[in-house]
């Protein structure tokens, strides 16, 4: 099922402005169609190798709330 979100929900979720996800979509050529863009395609193309973990960072540093927090081995 498909979820789909304004730029600025996006941006929002994931820390980022709503500028940087149209340049993100317009740059990866991610569809926004009357005005939303499907999240699971935004997310799997923005951070293909985060996306399957759960996380994604903003051009900022910044991550999201979908970033799980390390654990004691990767601490280490």
């Amino acid at each position: 099922m498909a979820i789909h979100l304004t730029p600025t929900e996006l941006a929002r979720e994931y820390g980022l402005e709503r500028q940087e996800v149209l340049e993100k979509c317009v740059e990866l050529g991610i569809p926004v169609f009357h005005g939303c863009i499907d999240k699971s395609l935004f997310v799997a193309n923005v951070h293909p190798q985060t996306a399957a973990r759960g996380r994604i960072t903003s051009s900022r540093g910044a991550q999201s709330p979908l970033s799980s927090t390390p654990s004691a081995s990767s601490a280490a």
